[in-house]
């Protein structure tokens, strides 16, 4: 039994989708645990990341979160390229990351104690 075109779409989103967060997470990592970072090592590292980026085929996103790692993605790649020296690059997908990991994580957790709709009963 062939499997129906929606699920051959889905897994190839997730395929996608999983692919794009290894090369984050991979070049996080890279760039975190790298006592002596180079730009040279950095674009060594992102080619062979990119290795396993490049064996999935690209699906268009839909949802902010993913478009964001995506940019994300997309920004380190350029960076590669570019003559900014390691420890701008480190620097700033850093602080992308970090804001992309905010982003998803105020969505997530919302604290109700601070609102003053919960305490409007009491009175």
């Amino acid at each position: 039994m062939a499997a129906s075109n929606k699920a051959i779409e889905n897994s190839t989103r997730l395929r996608y989708i999983r692919a794009l967060e290894r090369f984050h997470k991979s070049m996080i990592s890279y760039l975190l645990n790298t006592p002596e970072l180079t730009k040279k090592g950095y674009i060594k590292k992102c080619d062979n990341a990119l290795k396993l980026l490049s064996r999935v085929e690209e699906i268009a996103l839909y949802k902010g979160e993913l478009q964001d790692l995506q940019k994300l993605v997309q920004k380190m790649i350029r960076l590669k390229d570019s003559d900014k020296d390691a420890e701008d690059i480190k620097s700033d997908l850093l602080y992308s990351s970090n804001q992309l990991d905010k982003n998803k994580n105020s969505r997530r957790y919302k604290k109700d104690k601070h609102s003053n709709d919960m305490y409007k009963d009491w009175e």
